[in-house]
């Protein structure tokens, strides 16, 4: 009966370990020096989803080539500098977690650690392009979608992420707002406006 009560003690020691350990982003939380940081320190959630970015951060660095790996390097410590201006908003947890799953997203397509969905090609008016593409990502950490827009000059191209809509599918970048329903789409690029419609 001791040997047991040693046993299942050892078991819920190991379990709290293990419970404490999970709790840690991939910094050490001894040396956080911004706000953001020791915010993230404090939550589990936020903890995890360090882990994460550590996680494809480091598989991305081994699959992209050499000069994109130049040009992540710089973006990520760009992310980062942005992820602690989180500091500035009214929620600072819903800010910093939207940070994340939005370039972990990036990160899971641009180094092709998610299968390419097979692209959808629109129809559009408005502006210069007249076609464009969409490959919807459904399985990366937020859903996102690829969009590029083709004309005989070249191509514009953006990764756009779901965000809450009322009707269809509603989808957020840097210069680009994205609305589908059914087979037709509109929204602006740069400020432009355009509608699509499926071929």
């Amino acid at each position: 009966m001791k040997t047991m009560v040693t046993i299942l003690f050892a078991v819920l020691l190991l379990l709290v370990a293990a419970g404490l350990q999970a709790a840690e982003p991939a910094y050490d939380c001894n040396k956080a020096s911004h706000e953001i940081e020791e915010l993230i320190c404090g939550n589990e959630r936020l903890a995890a989803l360090d882990r994460k970015m550590d996680e494809v951060y480091r598989q991305a660095m081994k699959a992209l080539p050499e000069n994109e790996k130049k040009k992540q390097k710089a973006l990520q410590r760009g992310w980062i500098k942005g992820r602690n201006d989180c500091w500035k908003a009214d929620d600072r947890a819903a800010c910093v977690s939207l940070e994340y799953d939005q370039r972990i997203t990036e990160l899971q397509i641009i180094s092709g650690q998610q299968i390419v969905p097979e692209p959808v090609e629109y129809r559009c008016d408005g502006g210069k392009y007249d076609s464009l593409t969409a490959v919807f990502y459904n399985e990366t950490q937020t859903p996102a979608v690829v969009l590029t827009r083709v004309n005989a000059s070249g191509d514009d191209q953006d990764i756009a992420y779901l965000r809450p809509s009322g009707s269809g599918a509603k989808y957020m970048g840097n210069k680009v707002e994205f609305w589908t329903k059914g087979k037709e789409a509109m929204g602006s690029w740069s400020g432009k406006a355009f509608k699509c419609r499926e071929l």
